[in-house]
């Protein structure tokens, strides 16, 4: 039976059982009285509010606690919900129609032309991606005019928790989760890379999912265009160290979106032993994670590492693959999901499987199927059935990164970002800005990018104790 008849007889099977059917809901990692912040105030306005409003414009829906959108729960409020390095999260509710959204604040911004450019590619490829997997920007906060643009204010779209809380969760996760995670992993990167986009630091934190096992990548800090030029040299401080390609590890002054493809294998393999997979200290122990499990490096695979690390490997032992021993992380491993994690976690770059090829591989298969009768905006299976022509779409054009040339200074970079987010809200009939009457307005300016999370400072979907 072709796929698509399979979809579509799938689609008229009797409601009693569906091998095919969405794997069942996540349990406990849904917002809710557990959550570690409350607002610091009484009830009043939100954080955001219209910045010119509209006197003959209807009041906001109220949210529908009754709705089976996860999202729209009871009003807990407005409140930060995650805190790296450069920016802090908050889930706020946009005045405009009452829907939840996550609001990113980035102090952070302007200190350097490097950090600059960072935050301006990450702005960019937001703006450039339009896929269901790939996290997209909603809205900008009004910037104040240039000489007094210090801040930067992002509203997305909010997501209930991230991979990583879920796998180190008492959540079950079944052979179906895996699946349908990998799936939309894979499908929201083969479009990134088809437009010439390395994300470059892909991790469990860096998906975000909800309770219906609906998952969106995000955080493009770190991402940039391809650069075709094999002699160019690119900075080696890309992805966090478990999820770090061997080819960084051994200093290759160049690399291509097969990094990403090796940091999937990483958590394909966490996703299965819920566990790091290799998990080094330092960058040389990773590397010796790395060939204890996968083996000693060929000559060819290790043609861009640096002397030092050829000496380093050489001067080992000879290690043989132990591929067996990745059956001992969970009692459900099958076979195909060894070949499978093995295809992506190949030590040789230029041989890696790539996300177009992977999407093809017969353990997806399931994961394609219940992610396409079920979660997907692309196909409507149920009514009418109808099918998408293409399953894992591709970026219209490359994104181009020439605008970088031009940020030869500090203060140019800054004119360009601004500019950016003008344009952004040129078309908006009521922009958002920051209420500073509202209750919760002195703890958000407060917590900063970088603090330690203590007490309430954790992430909010932390499982439970």
């Amino acid at each position: 039976m072709g796929f698509y008849a399979e979809m579509h007889h799938l689609s008229h099977q009797q409601p009693r059982y569906n091998p095919y059917q969405a794997p069942r809901q996540l349990q406990g990692v849904l917002p809710g009285s557990s959550c570690r912040f409350q607002p610091a105030g009484g009830e009043g306005a939100g954080l955001l509010q219209p910045y010119c409003p509209v006197p003959s414009a209807p009041a906001a829906p109220a949210i529908d606690a009754t709705s089976p959108d996860p999202l729209k729960q009871e009003d807990v409020g407005d409140q930060p919900i995650g805190c790296g390095m450069y920016g802090v999260v908050w889930a706020v509710t946009d005045p405009r129609d009452g829907k939840r959204v996550a609001l990113k604040k980035m102090p952070k911004v302007f200190q350097t032309l490097s950090s600059c450019k960072q935050f301006l590619r990450e702005l960019q490829v937001l703006i450039f991606c339009k896929h269901d997997n790939l996290l997209s920007i909603l809205d900008v906060v009004q910037p104040p005019h240039v000489d007094y643009f210090e801040e930067i204010y992002l509203v997305t779209e909010l997501m209930q928790s991230n991979l990583h809380s879920v796998i180190y969760s008492p959540q079950v996760l079944t052979s179906d989760h895996v699946k349908v995670f990998m799936y939309q992993i894979l499908r929201g990167v083969k479009y990134l890379h088809s437009a010439g986009i390395l994300h470059r630091d892909l991790k469990p934190g860096n998906l975000l999912v909800n309770s219906n096992c609906f998952l969106k990548i995000c955080d493009f800090g770190m991402a940039r265009a391809e650069e075709p030029d094999e002699l160019a040299h690119m900075t080696q401080e890309v992805a966090t160290l478990y999820y770090r390609a061997p080819e960084l590890l051994m200093g290759a002054r160049h690399h291509s979106s097969a990094v990403d493809m090796w940091s999937l294998g990483c958590i394909f393999g966490e996703l299965l032993g819920r566990r790091f997979l290799f998990e080094g200290k330092t960058p040389i122990q990773q590397l010796d994670r790395i060939t204890d499990l996968m083996g000693t490096p060929s000559e060819e695979a290790m043609q861009m590492a640096c002397e030092g690390a050829k000496a380093h490997i050489l001067k080992g032992p000879k290690k043989k693959p132990a591929i067996l021993k990745l059956y001992a992380m969970s009692s459900g491993v099958s076979r195909s999901a060894i070949e499978f994690l093995s295809v992506l976690l190949e030590l040789d770059p230029a041989k890696r499987i790539s996300a177009h090829n992977a999407l093809s591989h017969i353990y997806l298969r399931e994961g394609r199927l219940r992610y396409h009768t079920s979660l997907c905006t692309c196909c409507s299976p149920f009514n009418t059935p109808a099918y998408a022509a293409e399953f894992e779409p591709i970026a219209p054009c490359k994104f181009e990164d020439a605008y970088e040339k031009n940020l030869t200074s500090f203060q140019k970079a800054k004119e360009t970002i601004h500019r950016i987010l003008q344009e952004h809200q040129k078309d908006r009939e009521n922009p958002l800005c920051i209420n500073p009457l509202s209750g919760v307005f002195n703890s958000f300016i407060r917590i900063h990018p970088g603090m330690k999370r203590r007490g309430a400072h954790r992430h909010l979907f932390d499982p439970q104790e």
